[in-house]
């Protein structure tokens, strides 16, 4: 599998583009994080830091499917760059004005997620026209998520270095500009020009016409809500082993197990439909979740925590393939776009139930809440398996199309996955 991820970045604009979309997704990969050590740090409590963490959450999972929708119908950089501009100065003017007055601040970060460009789903609407061959496209999927990890693994360790080193309104300032930097190297990258939509057929819901891709969301619902729980229990663990740098060192060993999983995953080639083997994934990640119960000193819990992120970037790559499956022609953006939508929102949800469980029964409680949402995520993907295993109409581009370098190239396959 190296070999076949250094055939991939070895491919013209692979590397940039990749490289690229996760610099700019560095600003929302580490909002919840920044949001909750700035409102600390201001003197705010639990539950503040929280629903700040949520509204932020549940407006990026409003602005998602419409900036990718947008991007379908106007193409990538007419909409990416702009939107990554606005999300930066609203997360400024939250950093300058802090959390008094109140509504200025929920408006701030409101914005801030509303604007957060699609950088994810545009890049895996790019991969097709970038790498043509199917084998490589599923195996960039992979190494997609991979990479994913490792900016949720160096990303809370930036917060914290620039916390440690500056203020918590720094980490919010120099993140947001990076961001802003990485967006600006994608558009403007010659496959982010020339990319298309392919047609697609007029429909008020777009790809939520599809009722596997329905299905898929809402285990993923409950999947971000198990992570955004474990952001906010583990501030008060922090607390009582060791502060900020604990706390910082957790959530890096959640995108290391992620990361380690991922790699793991993308070792080998799969056999089987992708749906059987997520509910595989899915319910080993709800089991691993349950340790984290136990508490133990600093150095095991990270161990732990590294053990809860392990199933993480296998499910989510797999969900890729089955995006791709369901996704209606002509909506590859704002389907994938809904996958990280969702999962947003329920990482806002996981952070704004968990401030008041914390709050009321300790961080006990706080990691009960992960192992519970991973098992109502697995309830939802056994209960409506024939729906899942049904491939949208019209979801299967002509080869035609994904050899030609000008028209969209969006990633259907009729069988089979490397993801």
């Amino acid at each position: 599998m190296a070999a076949g991820y250094l055939e991939i970045l070895r491919a013209r604009h692979a590397a940039r583009l990749l490289a690229g979309t996760l610099v700019g997704r560095l600003p929302n990969a580490t909002a919840a994080i920044a949001i909750v050590l700035f409102v600390r740090a201001e003197g705010g409590g639990y539950s503040l830091a929280g629903a700040l963490a949520a509204v932020y959450g549940v407006a990026n999972a409003v602005g998602q499917p419409l900036l990718g929708r947008l991007v379908d119908l106007r193409g990538q950089p007419r909409v990416q760059l702009p939107a990554a501009l606005a999300s930066a100065l609203a997360m400024a003017v939250f950093a300058f004005a802090g959390t008094d007055p109140l509504p200025l601040a929920y408006a701030a970060v409101a914005a801030a997620g509303l604007f957060t460009p699609p950088l994810e789903g545009g890049l895996r609407a790019l991969w097709p026209s970038v790498l043509r061959r199917e084998d490589q496209v599923h195996t960039a999927y992979a190494m997609d998520a991979v990479a994913q990890e490792v900016m949720f693994t160096v990303g809370p360790l930036l917060v914290t270095l620039c916390v440690s080193l500056w203020s918590a309104q720094a980490a919010l300032l120099v993140l947001n500009v990076v961001g802003v930097l990485g967006a600006l190297s994608v558009v403007v990258s010659p496959p982010a020009r020339a990319w298309r939509s392919a047609p697609r057929e007029a429909h008020w819901l777009g790809a939520l016409r599809s009722p596997g891709l329905l299905v898929l969301l809402a285990a993923f619902l409950f999947v971000g809500i198990a992570l955004g729980s474990i952001t906010v229990a583990s501030v008060p663990y922090a607390d009582d082993h060791g502060g900020d740098t604990v706390y910082g060192w957790l959530m890096a060993a959640l995108g290391l197990g992620a990361l380690v999983g991922g790699v793991v995953y993308g070792a080998r080639q799969w056999a089987g439909v992708p749906e059987r083997r997520l509910r595989v994934l899915v319910a080993f990640l709800a089991v691993c979740y349950l340790p984290l119960m136990l508490m133990p000193g600093a150095v095991a819990m990270v161990a732990l925590t590294v053990l809860a992120g392990v199933f993480l970037a296998p499910a989510i790559a797999c969900a890729f393939v089955i995006v791709d499956r369901h996704a209606p022609r002509g909506t590859v953006t704002e389907a994938f776009s809904w996958l990280v939508t969702t999962f947003t929102v329920g990482h806002s949800l996981g952070t704004g139930v968990a401030g008041p469980v914390v709050e009321a029964g300790g961080a006990l409680w706080g990691f009960a809440v992960p192992g519970a949402a991973g098992a109502v995520s697995l309830l939802v993907l056994l209960s409506t398996g024939r729906v899942l295993a049904a491939p949208a109409a019209g979801a299967v581009v002509a080869a035609s199309s994904e050899n030609d370098p000008n028209r969209a190239a969006e990633p259907r396959f009729s069988s089979g996955d490397r993801a």
